[in-house]
């Protein structure tokens, strides 16, 4: 009887201290992603709760140092947090990127296209390496980056496109589309919630 309460426990610890590992290096990643956007309210939180969970692992891990098995679900916490973490990051899509686009034909259709989804788009003329380009400048907002590619594909399959992170800018126009968290991450039975009436 004694064995399987001590099993039972030994279970209990292990999943406690990889949910643990899982739920701190998920918010660690978050917190990175808040500090490079300059949310800097928001990264104290996260990294307060952070630190909370690790200090509950590592004291686990500390009063059983002669047990390898939390060790590897400490291990494994710790790996499974990361994917979490940039899963959870990805499906956010937060914050805003530059797309710079260069086609050697004429870009008035796709200009035309983009503006018509009021993403804001700078147009220049170039010089190439073959010859006049088009230069096409838009900061948009990572959760529109798909949408943006993919009209650029529709309407010149060969351009070429770049997209780079940027943290901030002063202003622009942007696509209207009230979004909240809970929809971004697409979990089911939370998409109403904090719907802009």
């Amino acid at each position: 009887m004694s064995s399987d309460i001590e099993w039972g426990r030994i279970i209990l610890m292990t999943a406690l201290i990889f949910f643990a590992r899982v739920s701190d290096v998920t918010l660690g990643t978050l917190r990175i992603v808040f500090i490079s956007r300059g949310q800097k309210y928001i990264a104290p939180a996260f990294a307060f709760f952070e630190m909370l969970i690790w200090l509950f692992a590592v004291r686990q891990i500390m009063q059983n140092l002669d047990n390898l098995v939390y060790y590897f679900a400490y291990a494994l916490g710790f790996a499974s947090g990361v994917f979490v973490g940039l899963n959870v990051e990805e499906r956010l899509a937060m914050g805003l990127r530059l797309v710079r686009t260069v086609t050697r034909n004429d870009a008035s259709e796709l200009t035309a296209a983009l503006r018509a989804r009021d993403f804001g788009v700078t147009s220049v003329e170039a010089d190439g390496n073959s010859g006049k380009v088009n230069i096409l400048y838009s900061v948009i907002k990572r959760s529109d980056a798909d949408r943006y590619i993919g009209l650029v594909k529709e309407f010149n399959p060969k351009a070429f496109f770049s997209v780079e992170d940027i943290r901030f800018v002063s202003e622009g126009v942007f696509p209207h589309r009230a979004q909240s968290i809970f929809r971004r991450l697409r979990l089911p039975g939370l998409r109403d919630w904090g719907k802009t009436k």
